[in-house]
């Protein structure tokens, strides 16, 4: 199963909580009182997403953090990369591939296909869809509707 991480869930989370009030600073305690997250992971995520560019920060007594760019600007494979690294499906999909069988293997280059679909898909997908501040265009797969327009129509109790 593919899956991202709980921590990567709960980024997308604080980052949505300071995508609501982007001209406002948040302290870490602030976000985590609002997204209802332990401190210490509020913490941890603010200062990968620092790290990586996505958020910029200020000390004093009127500081905190802000998205360092708008949320339409901030796309989920940024997240991603930014708490996971980024996105590599098999080993040899990865930019330093170490796997020993990647010269004989016949399947590398499709997993390889795989892994940049996938990777453009989280690159359309922005913070602000993610946060529901802007809809998110219906996905149609062009594999599902091509078996929707050429399967035989089913009547009752047909499989």
């Amino acid at each position: 199963m593919l899956r991202i991480s709980k921590l990567t869930d709960y980024g997308t989370v604080t980052l949505a909580c300071l995508a609501a009030t982007p001209d406002q600073r948040l302290t870490a305690t602030e976000v985590a009182e609002r997204t209802r997250l332990g401190l210490p992971t509020v913490s941890k995520l603010l200062k990968s997403f620092h790290r990586a560019g996505l958020l910029t920060s200020t000390r004093g007594s009127r500081g905190g953090y802000q998205l360092a760019r708008p949320a339409s600007a901030i796309s989920a494979a940024a997240i991603i990369d930014a708490i996971e690294g980024p996105v590599a499906i098999t080993e040899c999909s990865g930019n330093h591939s170490a796997c020993d069988l990647e010269v004989s293997c016949s399947t590398g280059n499709a997993w390889q296909r795989i892994n940049g679909a996938i990777r453009s898909s989280l690159d359309e997908i922005s913070l602000a869809q993610l946060a529901g501040q802007e809809v998110v265009a219906a996905w149609h797969p062009p594999l599902a509707a091509a078996v929707r327009t050429t399967a035989a129509p089913r009547g009752p109790g047909r499989f």
